[in-house]
């Protein structure tokens, strides 16, 4: 398995496959913004950039990989990537399967909402080796999430989810650790950057 693992990173990481993940990417956020929009309509102005959590997230991971595509590393967007999508995409399947568990159903397009969005965290860890921010990047991106908590469940912006919305302060609670975890991971990415740069820099000798 270990074999494998350095043609795999490579794949991830060929420009021909980057392109096609910017355009998939690019496509589910522009998705994500249209489906909003019935919630966004009926949202104050003042919060309207923290309601479509989801599409903004895959827009962080967008953008982080245009920065691959052309050579550069913009690092806040790459913490605001990992943390927001691995997030949202996690957030959005454990609501759907809990709508699953109160209804009974969630239909075709709640399944293909658990899918994609599953699908968003696995590729935000795909990239754990690739971002390159920095601890400040990481304090920015955390102020963001837990902000954007606060926005959700203290002044009610949340997406809306039917009939689980009658759980709102469990779901406020769970949202709230589910942002220090993904948070933690964004730290544990770049201790371990640091660590592998450590072990390849030469040995000065003594």
């Amino acid at each position: 398995m270990q074999s494998v693992i350095p043609y795999i990173r490579a794949a991830l990481e060929d420009r021909r496959f980057l392109t096609l993940l910017f355009f998939i990417n690019l496509g589910g956020t522009i998705y994500g913004y249209i489906w909003y929009e019935s919630q966004l309509r009926i949202t104050e102005p003042i919060f309207l950039l923290f309601v479509p959590d989801s599409p903004t997230a895959s827009l962080f991971f967008t953008l982080a990989v245009a920065g691959w595509i052309w050579g550069r590393h913009w690092k806040l967007i790459e913490a605001l990537a990992l943390i927001t999508l691995v997030k949202y995409g996690l957030w959005a399947v454990v609501m759907n399967i809990w709508t699953l568990v109160e209804v009974g159903t969630i239909g075709a397009a709640g399944w293909m909402l658990v899918a994609s969005h599953f699908l968003m965290a696995v590729q935000a860890v795909l990239y754990l080796p690739k971002y390159a921010f920095g601890i400040w990047h990481i304090a920015v991106a955390a102020i963001w999430t837990l902000h954007n908590d606060v926005i959700d469940y203290v002044f009610g912006q949340m997406p809306i989810y039917g009939r689980i919305m009658e759980h709102i302060r469990i779901i406020g609670y769970f949202t709230f650790w589910l942002s220090i975890a993904c948070i933690a991971l964004a730290v544990y990415a770049w201790y371990r950057r640091n660590v592998s740069v450590a072990a390849k820099a030469p040995q000065q000798v003594k």
